[in-house]
Formats: structure tokens, sequence, C-alpha cells
């Protein structure tokens, strides 16, 4: 009764307003006017007539932009901010994301189903299996094609075959696709005896997944486990493997292909294979030919017996890369670790090895044919034997240029490129500009500004959104955060925005009043060559200001805008190279002071060279712009 109350007070004050024009006609003379038709209590109309008071020009709305405004109607809008100002948003978080389109993974129920027969579970999604297999004897289960294509898979294996005998578990071709995947296997295969894990084309292409193996296979017997083409071709995603088989006996892992071809993929293993017995752990061709892979390895194989692991070919042609070595084999008995062709990067990577084997008795560690940039520290001295190092690598240093070609085949051609590029006629490759992130709305201000939003408020940030300990929505509230609390480079001027309110304001700050945003029209050429057509330099082609907003993964739409000194701004057609037709209106922006950026920036690993010594431009990518002082 109470929401009824309040729902027709304002009904009542929309129908004063309209006495006073604040309504607008939906047809007759108003039909070219953004607000014809629109709700005035909506986000929508409340963004168009914040956008008239703030910029002093009348170029047309963007309707790019516009339509990133809350879809939230008027009703919607009152109720939603009411059980913002109470802390009420936990309790309708499913209504809430759904009716403002917002980034929010389901909350899965509880499955306590038990079965005696084999299962094949295909074209299945968002399942919690829960005490699933206890006791298992024998029996097969296989997973395939499960969670194809889906942007939000969210799965939960928790005490998955349980105390089974023999039993044997596939993942094939399992959640292929993805885009922000989260799946965690919880005590999955503990106290089980005999039997097989085994997961194949595991999270193939998959953009941000984070998967998490916790006490997987715990007191185990004789029990076996091998990703094969595991997470490969996958982007920007983590992979944690904590008390993975600890207490087991005789059981055996194979990470096989494992994050090939992947863009900073970090795994982390903690406590893994910790008090086991004659537990084999082979990673071969692990974290190949990727982009910056980060591992972990802590505590692996603590008092272990007699176990034998093996790195063959890890992290081999790489770009770049770090691994760490803490404690690892500590206080374990007769260890046997080979390292063969390890660490060889295209380019430097960096490997600590810390307490690495103390306390260890009988342990026999072989390095061969190892990389480069080593840090060994409290080593244990004995049982360690070193076959050759590879202290530079001469062929890479050969390949860097310093004429503007691409030398790199980790990162994606076009993604950097000169000025000089930027010409009618000009044939070059366009990277993939097409926006990989889900699709969401921006908030209200009127809600945002009431949400926390600080590392400080982390934990009732999580509760509002329903996110649990190492969960994706955890990381992705975390680090959302923790990149706009980053301080600002050197001379750069940033800020990050939950509504296009808060876009303008810092856009307006930096630029004033007359200013007008700025896209790349569509994503025709995207992944191959195009031809540059008419090119036109916003402010005359001089050195200029802009405001550059890149979308971060949130649970709403956040922006990252910043404003760099000493920029070009481009307007470019770009035509189909055979038939010269334009496919494409580009916007690109040109970075003419390079000096404060990192060496080991991946413009002057395309490109040669290094900081200040080159400019540097690309291209605005889908879902991303640039604001610019209006021509």
């Amino acid at each position: 009764m109470h929401n009824l109350k309040h729902v027709t007070s304002l009904l009542n004050l929309f129908f004063f307003l309209c006495l006073f024009n604040v309504c607008v006609a939906g047809a007759g003379d108003n039909s070219g006017d953004p607000l014809a038709g629109v709700n005035p209590f909506t986000p929508r109309a409340s963004l168009i007539r914040y956008w008239k008071n703030q910029i002093s020009n009348d170029l047309p709305k963007s309707e790019f932009l516009l339509n990133k405004a809350s879809p939230l109607s008027a009703v919607e809008l009152a109720t939603f901010s009411r059980l913002a100002d109470h802390n009420g948003l936990s309790a309708q978080l499913s209504s809430f994301c759904s009716s403002a389109k917002l980034l929010c993974f389901p909350d899965l129920l509880a499955s306590l189903e038990k079965h005696d027969q084999n299962v094949n579970f295909a074209s299945y999604h968002s399942k919690n299996f829960t005490n699933y297999g206890t006791s298992r004897p024998g029996g097969f289960d296989s997973f395939k094609n499960y969670s194809d294509n889906d942007n939000l898979p969210v799965d939960s294996f928790r005490r998955y075959s349980r105390d089974s005998v023999g039993h044997g578990d596939k993942f094939s071709h399992y959640a292929p696709d993805g885009n922000v995947v989260d799946q965690s296997f919880n005590t999955y295969g503990a106290a089980a005896t005999g039997g097989a894990g085994e997961f194949k084309n595991y999270n193939h292409f998959v953009n941000v997944p984070n998967l998490r193996f916790t006490s997987y296979s715990d007191d185990s017997n004789g029990r076996k486990q091998s990703f094969t083409s595991y997470t490969e071709d996958s982007n920007s995603g983590a992979e944690s493997f904590s008390s993975y088989g600890k207490n087991g006996n005789a059981a055996g892992n194979e990470f096989t292909g494992y994050g090939k071809n992947s863009n900073v993929m970090g795994s982390s293993f903690t406590g893994y294979g910790e008090t086991g017995n004659s537990v084999g752990d082979t990673f071969t061709s692990y974290a190949s030919m990727g982009n910056n892979p980060q591992n972990n390895f802590k505590n692996y194989g603590d008092g272990g017996n007699a176990a034998i692991d093996t790195f063959k070919n890890y992290r081999d042609q790489s770009n770049t890369g770090d691994d760490s070595f803490q404690s690892y084999a500590k206080n374990s008995n007769s260890e046997k670790v080979n390292f063969l062709n390890y660490g060889q990067s295209f380019n430097e990577g960096t490997d600590k090895f810390t307490g690495y084997g103390n306390g260890a008795k009988g342990q026999t560690v072989g390095f061969k044919i190892y990389g480069v940039n080593n840090t060994f520290k409290d080593y244990a001295k004995k049982g360690v034997t070193f076959g050759r190092y590879i202290n530079q690598s001469s062929e890479v240093l050969a390949s860097m240029a310093t004429d503007g070609k691409p030398v790199n085949r980790w990162v994606e051609p076009g993604k950097f490129f000169r000025e000089r590029m930027l010409k009618s006629g000009t044939v070059m490759p366009m990277p993939d500009i097409r926006d990989k992130m889900p699709v969401r709305s921006f908030l209200p201000r009127v809600i945002s500004s009431k949400l926390p939003f600080s590392t400080s408020k982390l934990t009732e940030l999580k509760q509002i959104f329903h996110a649990g300990d190492n969960s994706s929505m955890e990381s992705i509230l975390a680090d959302g955060l923790s990149e706009c609390e980053r301080a600002p480079s050197p001379g750069e001027t940033k800020r990050c925005v939950g509504s296009v309110e808060d876009m303008i304001d810092f856009a307006t700050s930096v630029l004033g009043r007359n200013v007008e945003v700025r896209t790349t029209q569509n994503t025709n050429g995207s992944t191959r060559n195009v031809m540059i057509g008419s090119v036109k330099g916003i402010n005359g082609g001089k050195v200029t200001k802009s405001v550059s907003c890149h979308q971060s993964l949130f649970p709403y739409l956040l922006y990252y805008c910043h404003s760099v000194p000493k920029v070009r701004v481009y307007e470019a057609d770009l035509l189909d190279p055979k038939t010269k037709a334009k496919i494409n209106r580009g916007v690109s922006i040109c970075h003419l002071d390079t000096t404060d950026w990192s060496s080991g920036h991946g413009a002057f690993a395309a490109l040669g060279s290094g900081p200040g010594k080159i400019e540097v431009c690309h291209w605005i990518f889908e879902n991303d712009m640039t604001w610019t002082i209006a021509d």
C-alpha cells in the first residue's frame, strides 16, 4: 500500500508538471525533438535534459551514447531508487538486474540429486551439482557441449563423485565460446578410489574465465586427472588450484596444451598435492604461445612423498610471463622435478624460486634448457642440477625493428600504428575492434550515487550483487574498483564514470562546454585489411585535447575516462581494398608523447623503438569513445 501511494504521488507530480510544459507531446512539430514521446521521468529523458543544460552547442545528441542510458521505466526508477535508499536492492537483485540490464550471475540452487546410472549431459548450462554421484560404484558421466556459447555460464560442482569407486567423469567441449565464465569444483572426487576425471577442450575461446578447483580429489586413491586443450585461445582470466589432491595416493595429473595461445591468463597452485604419496604431475605445452601468462606455485607438494613433477615446453614461445615458485616441495621426501625446455619466452619473462625445496630430503631437481631472468633465493642446493641456461635470445633482439613494421606476433596486427599510415590509399590491417564485454546499461545517477564504490566498501558491494568469496563477481568488483583507484600516470587526468551525466561532467571539466563525442561507426573491417579513404584531422589536425573513455568490466556500465596531453585525433573513411567501397568511418587517436610509457608496452613490441622515440596511434574500438572540442 505504501509503494502504491508513492507511485500515485509521482503520477500526480507528472500531471502537475505537464501544466508547465515539462511534458513533451509525441507528435506534431516536436517530432524532431529527442524528447518527443519520452516519459519525462525516465532516465533517458533526464539525460537529454542534462545534456542540453551542460553542453553549449546544438549538435545532434549522440544516439550511440543515449542508447546506453538506463532502460528503467519511471515507476521502476522510483521503486529501485527507494530500495537503494534503504539498502534493499540485494533482496530484489534478480528483478533489478533484469530491468536495469546489468551483469549479474544467477543464484544457483543446490542440487542434492543422486544417480546410479551413466549420465550424458549435453546442451546444459548453469547447474549446481551438489552431492551428485556420492558413493557411486563404477560408471561414467559425460559432459559434452555443456554451456556452449553461453554469455554468463555459472556452474558449480560441489562434493561431486565423493567416495566413489572406479567412477569416471569426462568434460568434453565444455563451455566453449563463453564470455564471462564462473565455474567451481569444490571437494570434487574427494576420497574417491580409482576412476578418472578428463577435461578436454574445456573453455575454448572464452573471454574472461574464472575457474576454481578447491580440495579437488582430496584423500583420493589412484584417481587420475587430465587437462587437455584447457582454456586455449582464451582471454584475461584466472584458474586456481587450492589444496588440489591433498593426501592423495598414487594419483596422476596431466596438463597438456593448457592455456595455449591465451592472453594474460593467470593460474595459481596453492597447497597442490599436499602430503600426497607417489603423485605424478606433468605440465606439457603449458601456457605456450601465450601473452604474459602468470603462474604462481605456492606450497605445491608440501610434505609429499616420492612425487614426480615434469615441466616440459612450459611457457614456450610466450610473450614475457611471470612464474613464482614459493616453498615448492617443502618438507617433501624423494621428490623428483624436471624442468625441460622451460620458460623460453619471446620477450624476457621472470621466474622466482623462494624457499624451493626447503626441508626436503632425497630430492632430485633438474633444470635443462631453462629460460632467462631467474631468481633463486633460499633454494635447497642439494640434489639440484642445471643443464643449460638461455641467457639471451639474440634472434629476438635482432628482430626488433625501429621503422614501424610489426615485429611481435603476440600483439594483434593493426592494434598500434604510426601516424603516417593515416593517409588516403594506405592499406593496413584492422584489429578486432568488436566489443566483447557483456551488454549492460548505465545506472541512473540517482541510483549509482547511492551504491558503495571503493575497495574499502567491497564487502557491502559484494552483498548487493551476491558475490561469493573467490567468485567471478568478486574479481570483477575488486578489479574494477582497483583500476579506478589507481593513481593517474604522469600527465594523465582520469575518472571512472557510472552514468552518462558523470561522463559529461568530466568531459566538460577538461574540454569546456562546447564538446562532442566521437566513436568508430561500426565494426566492419575488423581482423582484415582496410584501405584508408579520406582523412579529417579534428581541430584542423593540430595538437589538441581529448577525453577517451574505455569500458571496464563491472555489473553496470562503467567507463574509465582519461585525458592525456599532446594528442591528435582523426576521422577516416575505411574502404574495402578490392572494391574501394566505404565500409566504415573510423576514429583514431595518436599519442605524440610516449616518454612515460613502459618499455614493455605492446606498442613498442609491435612497432619497435621505445618510450619517447615514436608516436603511437590506435583506433577507438566498438562502444568506446573520445570527446573533443566541437569543430
